[in-house]
């Protein structure tokens, strides 16, 4: 009598990654779901209409490389010599250019700020 000998398939490996795949996706649906969602009677503040003002201890960067100060134009070596030695902070325009805003910060770190911290907007949509 002749055997037949069978040949083994091996069985794809991609049912296993898919059930993994799926459980991860189960648990960040329920992890996704245990912050409790606000209250639906709740009206949120619009500030879309208020005007938008710098704050007052903060140099403004101008689109043109200027720096002011309360409105008043200043350099940053007379910024410095008036301001203590804490945490400065610069609001720099949108269309202000990158090498200029490095330029000024590093300028301001040499001349002894302990930090330089940038004020930009930021959008919840």
């Amino acid at each position: 009598m002749i055997r037949h000998i069978r040949t083994s398939r091996n069985r794809d490996s991609t049912i296993p990654l898919i059930n993994v795949v799926f459980l991860i996706l189960v648990f960040f649906l329920i992890a996704g779901t245990i912050a409790p969602p606000l209250d639906p009677d709740l009206d949120l503040v619009n500030t879309a209409d208020l005007e938008g003002r710098e704050p007052p201890d903060a140099l403004v960067l101008h689109q043109d490389g200027a720096l002011s100060f309360r409105g008043r134009p200043i350099d940053a070596e007379t910024f410095m010599a008036n301001h203590d030695t804490g945490p400065v902070r610069i609001i720099p325009d949108r269309n202000a250019s990158a090498p200029r805003l490095m330029e000024i910060t590093s300028s301001l770190r040499r001349l002894g700020a302990a930090s330089v911290f940038l004020v930009t907007e930021q959008a919840l949509e």
